[in-house]
């Protein structure tokens, strides 16, 4: 399916209007409409069978960001986010990157891995070759629990073994299982291996096996997107486009440096992963865990993200990152929503559904930066929480319009002023 993701005046649209629009891009029959044109998508019976001691459920904001050229194809982004400002930022850089080609992604194979865990062994390294001696036995073993799997051309592919031999409990062998999981996640697969292989190889080593549990640090599942942006592209008319570009490399610098300014550095790369993750159904504290870990895998926690100026001058910004995404199983296949939001963006691949997730990551992360280094990220996203605003300090209607215009002209966004606001008269 070709698409186009411009979505020119969005903002000045209603819902519904933009709902209409969307359908007629992507296609989306009458049941699906009907689906996001309304809320309760997701019926108490299917959220009861999701998870245990259900009350209800409980909504977010979905959007969808525009713009996005992802290798060449035009790609709606779906996200569902509490936070203003995201959807937009990320929307505006996909529109800048265009003039460039849009973004450039690519990935590693689904490889995920399931740690077994081996205590009370007295010659650890003799364990590590005995596990390695019975590789091919256990390989076997593990992929006679999912034959679906080995079908599809995935399973056990390889194993690690890790030694620690010194630990306040002892000697510790660690064998990794490394799984090509196809289109899912793959953690019920990997710790399903994990535990069809513990008595074997409590048998080759003689110790005893503890845990068997997957790893979140994906390090063998990366999904990977670059972007370029040229100072014509970036030029306002406040800054210059070098000064944007020098002021966004200084930016990443800092994160670069400095763990402090990493950690808001990479929790505004995540505003842009973690709403694509949720709106798909994934797994976003995997995707969270594998993050923040694969930022210290030097030994320093630090930016997930590179900018760099190229010899023309352009500004280059990069990602690489774990990206644990699956479009099998859980809640991306039992939530109504969360399969619209992969017909919306058209995938056909976990690592295709990764390296989309990076790219508005990438985008997320360029917004931000380039906020922080002109005018400040208050002014842009304060503007968009001004609605917020109005509506906790009890605007409706269109009173909220007013009281937002007041604020916005006053460079003053607070609730006690929204309160004031309403209580006084209105004007024009």
């Amino acid at each position: 399916m070709t698409i186009d993701s411009t979505l020119p005046n969005f903002r000045t649209l209603s819902p519904a209007e933009r709902l209409g629009h969307l359908g007629k891009v992507v296609g989306l029959d009458d049941a699906q409409y009907a689906q996001l044109a309304k809320p309760g998508a997701l019926s108490l019976e299917t959220a009861n069978g999701m998870i245990e001691n259900v009350i209800g459920t409980f909504e977010l904001p979905l959007a969808v960001a525009g713009y996005f050229q992802i290798n060449g194809r035009d790609v709606i982004v779906p996200m569902a986010v509490e936070e203003p400002s995201i959807v937009a930022a990320a929307s505006f850089m996909a529109k800048l990157a265009r003039d460039a080609g849009g973004f450039a992604t690519s990935s590693t194979g689904p490889l995920m891995r399931a740690q077994v865990q081996v205590l009370g062994v007295s010659d650890p390294y003799g364990a590590r070759l005995s596990i390695l001696k019975h590789k091919d036995e256990l390989i076997e073993l593990a992929n006679s629990r999912d034959k679906v799997l080995i079908g599809l051309g995935g399973g056990c592919k390889d194993i690690e073994v890790h030694v620690f031999p010194d630990t306040p409990r002892g000697a510790m062998v660690v064998a990794h299982l490394i799984v090509d999981v196809r289109d899912a996640m793959g953690a019920n697969t990997v710790n399903t291996m994990a535990e069809s292989v513990a008595g074997r190889i409590e048998e080759v080593t003689g110790g005893k096996v503890r845990l068997r549990i997957l790893s979140n640090l994906a390090d063998l599942r990366l999904a990977r997107a670059q972007v370029r942006y040229s100072a014509e592209t970036l030029e306002t008319k406040e800054y210059s486009g070098e000064e944007i570009i020098d002021g966004v490399i200084d930016a990443y610098l800092f994160a670069a440096i400095d763990p402090y300014r990493a950690a808001t550095h990479n929790k505004g790369i995540m505003n842009g992963i973690d709403p694509v993750i949720v709106a798909t159904g994934n797994d976003w504290r995997a995707v969270e865990a594998g993050a923040h870990a694969y930022a210290c895998r030097g030994g320093r926690y630090t930016s997930l993200t590179t900018w760099e100026k190229a010899n023309n001058g352009d500004l280059v910004g990069t990602i690489e990152m774990p990206m644990p995404v699956g479009l099998v199983g859980g809640a991306t296949k039992t939530h109504p929503l969360a399969r619209l939001a992969l017909k919306i963006m058209d995938v056909k691949s976990a690592q295709e559904l990764g390296e989309i997730a990076v790219a508005v990551g990438l985008a997320q992360n360029m917004g931000a930066l380039r906020a922080l280094s002109t005018e400040g990220i208050q002014r842009g996203h304060m503007a968009l929480h001004a609605r917020n605003i109005a509506m906790a300090a009890g605007a409706t209607g269109a009173d909220i319009d007013w009281v937002v215009k007041k604020m916005i002209a006053a460079k003053d966004v607070r609730t006690d002023l929204a309160v004031a606001l309403l209580a006084g008269p209105r004007d024009a």
